[in-house]
């Protein structure tokens, strides 16, 4: 008599799914961290037993007791919203009328021209080109390190982001400055794929769809990482098989951080503060609020105007009357 396989556990069902939907691996992680400590809240309640009430009370304990900010209680409930509706397929009605909990517009740091120009000068040789690229392109910490060597094109002086927030894919400007350096860093990528490809590895790690496509065709050159780790490492979606993954990015973050110290900025100066300063650059610059929006990937030219608080002098360029 055959044994009746075992139903996966609801975390596993909700991984599964996650991956269906082609979830990156960081939203998987931390969708199924929110639903777990979610569970366990509410002792190890299964969430079919559970409601609007509950939802709510994890949600103002996260606020009042845990002092979590809006956005992270706004990711908690998505999580929740993406058990209910995807893994669990049930339709409440309470879902849609969950308070959300409302964020704060902030005003961005930016740093000076000056400023930028000593922070590169100041980061370490392991991770300036990565801080340049981020400035000069205006790309996130994780677009610019899950960049891949046939992303760059030349010729015309381009980058291509893919699939950046929001599953988006946009072009933004490569630097005339960094043509020498980033040519230098590709040739050095390529001879690590070689000695990778003559032990038997190179794979490079792509969407499993794309994997599967692709097949041995992934060792090409053109899918490796422009800013590869250091060591081979395990996929944690294709378990048993070794790829040279990118370099992690908490290690840009030290990076940005040690810089900052080292220059002597006194701003809080993080990896996005580059972003920030590339738009607001060029901004001043005279570059058209347009074509920042297509830079930078917003899809509301909304979002974009925040940097017209910061050009020039104080805000909106305004002079005190006191220097008047």
């Amino acid at each position: 008599m055959t044994e009746t396989p075992k139903e996966p556990r609801l975390l596993d069902q909700m991984r599964n799914v996650l991956r269906l939907h082609q979830y990156s691996i960081a939203t998987e992680r931390v969708y199924l961290q929110w639903v777990r400590r979610f569970i366990l809240f509410h002792g190890k309640r299964h969430p079919a037993g559970m409601s609007k009430k509950e939802v709510e009370a994890f949600l103002t304990y996260l606020a009042v007791e845990r002092g979590v900010s809006a956005s992270s209680q706004n990711v908690a409930l998505a999580a929740i919203l993406f058990l209910y509706a995807k893994v669990l397929s049930v339709e409440l009605p309470w879902l849609d009328d969950v308070v959300r909990a409302k964020t704060r517009k902030r005003v961005p740091v930016v740093l000076s021209k000056a400023e930028v120009h000593s922070l590169l000068q100041a980061s370490s040789a392991n991770h300036s080109l990565i801080l340049s690229l981020m400035y000069g392109g205006g790309l996130r910490l994780m677009e610019c390190v899950r960049l891949r060597v046939g992303d760059f094109d030349f010729a015309r002086r381009t980058v291509r982001i893919h699939a950046g927030k929001g599953g988006k894919d946009r072009i933004t400007v490569f630097p005339d400055s960094l043509d020498a350096r980033m040519k230098t860093q590709l040739a050095w990528v390529k001879n690590i794929h070689e000695v990778d490809l003559a032990k038997g590895y190179g794979k490079a790690v792509l969407p499993m769809a794309l994997q599967r496509k692709l097949g041995s065709s992934s060792r090409r050159f053109f899918w490796q990482f422009v800013f590869p780790s250091s060591e081979l490492l395990e996929d944690p979606r294709n378990p048993g098989t070794l790829y040279r993954h990118h370099v992690h990015p908490s290690a840009v973050q030290k990076a940005v951080s040690a810089a900052a110290s080292k220059s002597g900025i006194v701003k809080r100066v993080t990896c996005h503060t580059l972003r920030h300063s590339f738009a607001t650059h060029l901004l001043e610059s005279g570059t058209d609020i347009r074509t920042i929006q297509a830079l930078l990937g917003h899809s509301n030219v909304n979002t974009t105007m925040i940097y017209t608080h910061v050009v020039q002098r104080g805000a909106l360029g305004a002079r005190s009357p006191l220097d008047l």
